[in-house]
Order: structure tokens, then C-alpha cells, then sequence
């Protein structure tokens, strides 16, 4: 076991934003009706999109798509800013602000882009504008016994977020990130060509290298998505492990690679929760009829009710009750995390998980994440900076126990997330990536057309902000970006990152990316994909110099071919 000693820390003294987060709760408190009633208001409006007949869903959306041509078409080169879409900046999941839209920008409307088109079973196929969400998709399709292969857990996560950055779920390990489960992208371009591009196409080299990008490639309008027969309930075995974390790691891994390599003992979903460091719970689902799950003696937890526990502590009870097996709904199941934000709303509202508020007010739970942003002001922004940490880390899964001793040294921060994840073999070097040659070299979880990867979450205040200590959070992110550069890994885009231009692109690839810059007009139309995922501000002058750069680069690349 490697040495976890965690450097010695100072006493800080208190700041305003220890304060207004502290005390963030009445606000909370106030926009807790609010949010319940967008939720309604959403609500409605999907149902009223529901009973359209399909044709005239589509003939809607052929009629929006030709509004975003024209529109695209007014824009003067030389006069109006980078092309950005008209949603507001707060709207977006995630812990990074969209500053770039601060600056001079071309806006595209395209929140008319948020139904359902068509669900397609002979195919097994839907086909989604990008603004519908997880939690409106599941509604629809569980019901039918049908699901993406992927389903991410909040509710409000976008086709179209989850497509141009990333997502992954508990059966991830199986059908890899949420861009794996693609069959079609309908994508207008740069000079107004709608073009649907498939991964055996002439639009082949956009297919693929559109995830990851932010849109920095084209305006994406609709996604076919491939779907899978699924059973009422999720048969849920919560098993604790206590060990150091290197121990956990492996536990980790076997719960769902089996070292005999056994396809049976492989589950449907697999998650772990790491609660501290020598203790964590570790769970493997697989899908259950409704005949299986109501035979006398099974436990049926229903844990989508307002009034109970926050799923995360529902999962921690094991630590003192031993190994417990239950059947949960599995839409249920789908969005576990999403009423406590994982576990981000015990900070935000510390007495949310207790058994009186959850009772009187859990039904409102939880508040729109748009409304969180839009209400904290910029000293509390900086502190979620500063002193916080919202961040996942996808490395190969070989690394596991070098990751959770790496961040128990730096941050302490617990619970950690743990979710494998498959990083296919391509056709094509998109900007990410298996280890070079991990097939010559199978190790637990490998085949010969996929590196097992893992997804380690860490979403909560560190251990020296918690005891009052000196943390300096811009440091700590950097030493993790470096970290995950040397470990072959990445960190997904919507959190801070601190990456310079020259480490954004030592951890990913920008190869196929730029071709396609270049290839479809992107250059001078849609702002580069660091550009977007860099930190701070972007002001009308920084805005001018960026896009001078790229098309300068650009015409330069393309004078040598």
C-alpha cells in the first residue's frame, strides 16, 4: 500500500463566501416552489408534444431545421461574432459557466428542438431533437420495456450535452459512453448543408468526431439512438468492502470482470460507492421482471417516492446491515442520484435528507439546476472554484488504485463514484482514445475490440475546506489534469479545467477534429472546442484575436496540403 499521508494544512480564516454558502440554504428554500413549478410547466408541454401525430413532429422539425439554415445564412463573416446557440449560458448541466456567450456572438434558436420524433421498435431505434432529456425519454420508453443503452442518471441531462460532450451510465461496461450507442446525426454545417452522417457513410469522419467536440463542428438537430429490451425492476445487490483503497480497486474491478472471465457472472448495471477510504459499498444490477420481483420473500423498493432517503445514504446502510439484495423500479433505478444531485444537496441544504423535510417538502426535490446557478452571484461561483471540486476522471481501468490514492492525497473528498466504462477500438483516432497496443497486453475487463476505462467521480467539498483548513483549488485541478495526461486520461468538458491550450491538446486528440474543422467550413463559424471548455471570461477582444489565430492556422494547414 502506497503512502496516504496527506500533507499538513494550515488554518484559513473565514471568508464572505463561507458565509453565503453556509447560509445559501434560505435561498434555496425560496426556489424550491419555483423549480416545481418549471418542472409542471415542462411537464405539460412534453405531454402536449406527446399526442402530435409523428408526421407532424416531423414536419415541424423539418420546418425548424430550415429556420436554422436561413438564419445561419444571414450571419456577415466579417461583421458578426462566432456562431453559438441562443440557450442561456445557466441552463447548462454543469459545474463550468458557458462564458464564452458573455462575449460577441451569432446566436441560433434551437430550443424548439426538444421532441421526441419517432420510436422506431422494428428497428430498435428513436430518433431525438437534442434538447429532449434522459428524464422525458425514460418516461416514454420504460413503459414499453425499452431503453437506451445508456442512461444517464439526472433527469435534465440533454441528447444533445450527452452527444457533443460525453455520458455514461452503470451499463457502460457493456455498451461503452453514450456516443457508442449512436446509428445517425443530423447536423447542419457551417455553409447551411444538412447532412446525416452514420458511421459507414461519406459523413463517416463527422460521425466520429463529433462527440467530445461541444459543438465546435456543427449544429446538431436530431440523433438516432439505438434501443434495448429491458424488464420492469432492477434486481440490486449492495455488497460493502472494507480494505485500503488499492484492495477496493480490485474489489472494484471483480464485481463485474470476472476473472474467470464467465459472460453470465458479468451484471446489466454496476456502480460503487467509495465513502471513505477504507470503506465502500459496491453494487451490480441486472434487469428483473415484474412476475420475479413480486414473489413472496423479495423486497421491493420503490426509491423514487419524495419521502425517501436520498439513495446514496439508502446505499451506505449497508456498511452496517451487510449485503442486502431488493428490486427497484427501473426507471427508479435510471435516475437514483437525482433527487439529492448525487450528493451535491447536502451541502446546498443540509437538513434535505432528513426524514421531516422529505416528508413535507421531498416532492419538490431537487431544484432546477439553472436556478442554482443564476441565483449564486459571482462570490459564491468563485468559492465552488476555489474550494469545491466537481470533477470525473476516465482512465483506463488498470489505474483505478493509482487515481483513488492520487485524490485522497490531494482532495479527500468522499463519497467517490466509481463506474466502468468500455473505450472501443475505432475505425478512426477520435479525441479519445484507447491506450496504444492494450490489446497486446489484455488486462481485467479487456478485449481485443475495447479497453475497459472507469469514470471516478468526485463531486463534493475536499477534506481541508471541511475542517477549516488552506485549499487551493486551482492548484488541486491543475495536479489532477497533469495527472490524468500522465495516466492516459481525460476530464470531460463541463467542468473547470485549468488546462493550458498546449495540455488540453497533450490529453486529447486533435487530429480527426481539426480535418473535420477544416473539411466542413467549421473554422470562423463555430468556436474551437478549448476556446469553449477555457476558463474565465471571454471578452469582445479575446473573442477577435482567437478566431484571427484559428483561421490563420487553418489557412496555414491547409496551403501546406
Amino acid at each position: 500500500m502506497s503512502n496516504l499521508q496527506v500533507p499538513v494544512r494550515p488554518k484559513r480564516k473565514k471568508i464572505w463566501g463561507d458565509y453565503l454558502v453556509q447560509f445559501r440554504w434560505i435561498i434555496v428554500f425560496v426556489l424550491l416552489p419555483i423549480s416545481c413549478i418549471i418542472y409542471f410547466s415542462i411537464y405539460l408541454s412534453e405531454l402536449r408534444a406527446e399526442k402530435k401525430p409523428n408526421k407532424l413532429r416531423q414536419k415541424e422539425h423539418e420546418k425548424n431545421v430550415r429556420k436554422v439554415v436561413k438564419r445561419l445564412k444571414q450571419r456577415n463573416p466579417s461583421k458578426d461574432g462566432l456562431v453559438c446557440t441562443a440557450r442561456k449560458p445557466y441552463i447548462v448541466v454543469g459545474m463550468r459557466h458557458v462564458d464564452y456567450k458573455r462575449a460577441r456572438h451569432f446566436e441560433v434558436d434551437l430550443s424548439a428542438f426538444n421532441n421526441i420524433l419517432e420510436i422506431d421498435r422494428e428497428r430498435m431505434v428513436v430518433k431525438v431533437e437534442p434538447l429532449v432529456t434522459m428524464g422525458q425519454l425514460s418516461r416514454i420508453t420504460v413503459p414499453m420495456n425499452l431503453a437506451l443503452p445508456v442512461v444517464s442518471e439526472l433527469n435534465d441531462l440533454t441528447i444533445g450535452g450527452l452527444i457533443n460532450g460525453y455520458g455514461i451510465e452503470g451499463s457502460s461496461h457493456i455498451y461503452g459512453l453514450f456516443s457508442d450507442t449512436l446509428v445517425s446525426l443530423e447536423v447542419v454545417l457551417a455553409d447551411g448543408r444538412v447532412v446525416r452522417a452514420t458511421k459507414d457513410n461519406e459523413y463517416s469522419d463527422l460521425f466520429y468526431a463529433i462527440p467530445w467536440s461541444q459543438g465546435a463542428l456543427g449544429l446538431l438537430v436530431s440523433a438516432e439512438i439505438k434501443l434495448i429490451p429491458i424488464k420492469e425492476y432492477m434486481r440490486l445487490t449492495y455488497k460493502p468492502v472494507r480494505g485500503n483503497l488499492r484492495e477496493m480497486a480490485q474489489a472494484f474491478a471483480d464485481s463485474f470482470a470476472p476473472r474467470d472471465g464467465d459472460p453470465k457472472k458479468i451484471p446489466d448495471f454496476v456502480e460503487s460507492l467509495i465513502f471513505t477510504p477504507t470503506e465502500g459499498v459496491f453494487m451490480t444490477g441486472r434487469y428483473a421482471s415484474k412476475e420475479e420481483a413480486e414473489k413472496n420473500g423479495n423486497v421491493i423498493n420503490s426509491i423514487g417516492w419524495w419521502f425517501k432517503p436520498w439513495f446514496y445514504q439508502h446505499a451506505e446502510t449497508a456498511l452496517k446491515k451487510g449485503e442486502f439484495v431488493e428490486y427497484l423500479p427501473t426507471r427508479e433505478y435510471y435516475h437514483r442520484h437525482t433527487r439529492s444531485l448525487f450528493w451535491e444537496m447536502k451541502l446546498i441544504l443540509p437538513f434535505g435528507d432528513q426524514w421531516w423535510f422529505r416528508w413535507l417538502m421531498g416532492w419538490m426535490m431537487p431544484p432546477k439546476i439553472s436556478l442554482l446557478k443564476i441565483t449564486q452571484g459571482e462570490v459564491i461561483r468563485k468559492y465552488y472554484h476555489d474550494m469545491h471540486v466537481i470533477q470525473d476522471m476516465l482512465l483506463p481501468m488498470h489505474k483505478v488504485a493509482d487515481a483513488l490514492e492520487f485524490l485522497h492525497r490531494e482532495m479527500e473528498v468522499y463519497p467517490i463514484w466509481l463506474c466502468p466504462h468500455r473505450l472501443f477500438k475505432l475505425p478512426v483516432k477520435t479525441m479519445v482514445y484507447p491506450e496504444p497496443g492494450f490489446e497486446l497486453n489484455l488486462k481485467q475487463g479487456d478485449t481485443s475490440y475495447a479497453q475497459m476505462f472507469a469514470d471516478v467521480g468526485v463531486y463534493y467539498a475536499p477534506g481541508p475546506v471541511l475542517r477549516g483548513e488552506e485549499f487551493d483549488g486551482a492548484e488541486a485541478v491543475h495536479r489532477l489534469e497533469e495527472w490524468l495526461i500522465q495516466n492516459h486520461g481525460f476530464q470531460p468538458q463541463y467542468s473547470v479545467s485549468e488546462l493550458t491550450e498546449r495540455n488540453f491538446w497533450r490529453m486529447f486528440d486533435r487530429s480527426l477534429y481539426e480535418q473535420c474543422r477544416k473539411k466542413y467550413k467549421a473554422v470562423g463559424t463555430f468556436m474551437d472546442v478549448y476556446y469553449k471548455s477555457k476558463k474565465g471570461k471571454k471578452t469582445e477582444r479575446e473573442v477577435l484575436e482567437a478566431e484571427a489565430a484559428i483561421t490563420e492556422t487553418a489557412y496555414a494547414v491547409a496551403e501546406q496540403d
